[in-house]
Formats: C-alpha cells, sequence, structure tokens
C-alpha cells in the first residue's frame, strides 16, 4: 500500500441535533477518521476536557493566531469565536486520515473556498419539537437562552442545500449506519483505492 491523502469532511447541524454525539460513535467505529480539535473562546463545559473536545483559548490569544493567519475557517456563535488550525489540517490530511471538520455553515463556505474537493455533510432534526426536547433536556441553559438556540437553529437549517449529504438524525443508530456508509462510499471512490493500492494495480496489470 502507497501513502495517500485523507478526505476532508465537513459536518454541520444546528444546536441539538445530535452531531457531536454521532461523529464521536463514527470515529469509535472507523479508527481511520479524525476529528478536528477548533480553537474557541467559550468557557469549557462540565465534563469537556481542553485539548479534546477544544482548545480553550481567550479572546486575545485567538485574535493573534487570527491575525497571523493561523485558521483555515473562523466564525462567531453566541459571541464565541471558534477557528480550525490550518497547519494541523493540512499534515492530518497528509498522513491519510480522514478528518471532521464540525463546524457551521459560515465555516463550511469558508473552507469550500480554499478546499473545493472537501466532502460536506449537514445532520438534521426529524422534528422542530424534538430539537426543542433536546435542547431542553440537557438542563443547562435557560428558556431565553432555549429560545435564542431554536431561532439560530432554524436560520443554520435554511443553508442544509449547501452541502453533499444530508442525514436525518431520528433513529440514532440508523443516523449513525447513514453516515458510515458515507465514509465508506467515499473511501471506495476509484482514485482514492488507486492511491492506498497502487503496487496491487501494477501487479495485477503486470
Amino acid at each position: 500500500m502507497s501513502a495517500h491523502t485523507g478526505t476532508l469532511y465537513i459536518v454541520s447541524a444546528p444546536s441539538g441535533a445530535g452531531k457531536t454525539s454521532l461523529v464521536k460513535a463514527l470515529i469509535e467505529a472507523m479508527p481511520q477518521v479524525q476529528v478536528s480539535v477548533s480553537h474557541t473562546t467559550r468557557a469549557i463545559r462540565p465534563g469537556e476536557v481542553d485539548g479534546v473536545n477544544y482548545h480553550f483559548v481567550n479572546r486575545e490569544d485567538f485574535l493573534a493566531r487570527l491575525e497571523h493567519g493561523d485558521f483555515i475557517e473562523h466564525a462567531e456563535v453566541f459571541g464565541n469565536l471558534y477557528g480550525t488550525s490550518q497547519r494541523w489540517l493540512e499534515q492530518t490530511l497528509a498522513a491519510g486520515f480522514d478528518l471532521i471538520l464540525e463546524i457551521d455553515w459560515q465555516g463550511a463556505q469558508q473552507v469550500r473556498r480554499l478546499l473545493p474537493e472537501a466532502q460536506s455533510i449537514f445532520i438534521l432534526p426529524p422534528t422542530q419539537e424534538a430539537l426543542r426536547q433536546r435542547l431542553t433536556s440537557r438542563g443547562q441553559d435557560s428558556d431565553e437562552i432555549i429560545e435564542r438556540r431554536m431561532r439560530e437553529a432554524v436560520s443554520e437549517m435554511c443553508h442544509y442545500v449547501e452541502y453533499d449529504y444530508l442525514v436525518i438524525n431520528d433513529d440514532f443508530a440508523h443516523a449513525l449506519d447513514d453516515l458510515k456508509a458515507i465514509f465508506r462510499a467515499n473511501q471506495l471512490r476509484q482514485e482514492t483505492q488507486h492511491a492506498r493500492f497502487t503496487g496491487l494495480f501494477q501487479q495485477l496489470l503486470a
């Protein structure tokens, strides 16, 4: 097998659609897939680990990195800044790993302009009611914040038409299977298989 470059996947979803849980289950099932760890200025939440869930930095540090051109994409969401390290992304793909960027539609537009070959996936809830229930069941946010998140969710979902694949997270196991199918199908594309198995094809056609 020869070295091959990994595929970049953009995964977006409104808050509460189950994106984080689905991606976590996917990378546990597919070791060749990694998830990008973004930098953010938002406060760390209970159970999160710095460097695993996010690189938590202060606003001054983030803005300095932004000025130096460290981020391939960045966005401000609910008053917090988020950004993806371009150098780390390039190194991970060059090592042959498929890489997931969990970013919103704004970041997705930035990445697609720079890397049009990236594959994009949008995860949707089955209904608005299901989305509201998921946001409420977290027990972390006030009614006012939940209403704001619902408005933002509807605004975000309007951008689903910009994505290559759509996954409806009604049943978690089924949605996970759909997500796996997208990754497996792309790994079996002719150009990807040719890069992985150059020696084999040379032998078969000798």
